[in-house]
């Protein structure tokens, strides 16, 4: 039986750093930029749209689909769209091999798979922008407030595909503090785990 994490995170929690860790440690394969590639190949849509839409919500677009109910006939089908391919080719990846599959709902895609453990990645506001700065460097924006946006993204995303609430500990096996216990130590954790 091919066993499944999944790896939910927050922005600058070094979830996918994490992952790639527990790959190396398990000898498994891991999918984040990976995943974007297959998803942008089976899907037809530009692999930056995919990275931009397929895990991210702008709140122009939640608003202008929650006003009219669908949103835009072209951005609703698009968006649709990508959303199934991307369901599909996570479950593919899940029936393929054991993996690692680093966000994209996939916590909550394969929530009903049986040896899927799910875990969530977060830090506090400090050590995340500490990270993100060493990580993507400085730009105009504070780093608190790119991380703000993009958790605030993220998490709408979550919630409109899946009805609850991202980062809750319940939808998860283990939610891990990187912050606290350190990369390393969150990579270990789950390894044991597994």
């Amino acid at each position: 039986m091919n066993r499944v994490i999944t790896i939910g995170r927050e922005f600058g929690s070094g979830g996918r750093s994490i992952a790639k860790m527990v790959g190396e440690k398990l000898g498994i394969p891991v999918y984040d930029s990976e995943l974007l590639a297959k998803i942008a190949e089976e899907s037809g849509f530009a692999k930056e749209y995919v990275a931009d839409c397929g895990e991210n919500f702008s709140f122009d677009r939640l608003i202008a689909r929650s006003l009219s109910g669908i949103g835009s006939y072209s951005q609703a089908t698009a968006e649709d769209h990508l959303w199934t391919m991307q369901r599909k080719v996570i479950l593919e990846l899940a029936e393929k091999g054991s993996c690692i599959i680093v966000g994209r709902c996939a916590d909550y895609i394969l929530r009903d798979k049986a040896d899927c453990l799910r875990v969530f990645i977060y830090a506090d506001m400090k050590k995340r922008a500490e990270h993100i700065v060493k990580a993507y460097g400085e730009s105009d924006v504070s780093p608190e407030k790119r991380l703000r946006d993009k958790d605030k993204r993220r998490s709408a995303f979550y919630t409109y595909h899946t009805d609850m609430t991202w980062g809750a500990p319940h939808n998860y096996h283990i939610c891990l503090d990187s912050g606290t216990l350190g990369m390393e130590k969150c990579a270990e954790l789950i390894c044991s785990l597994y």
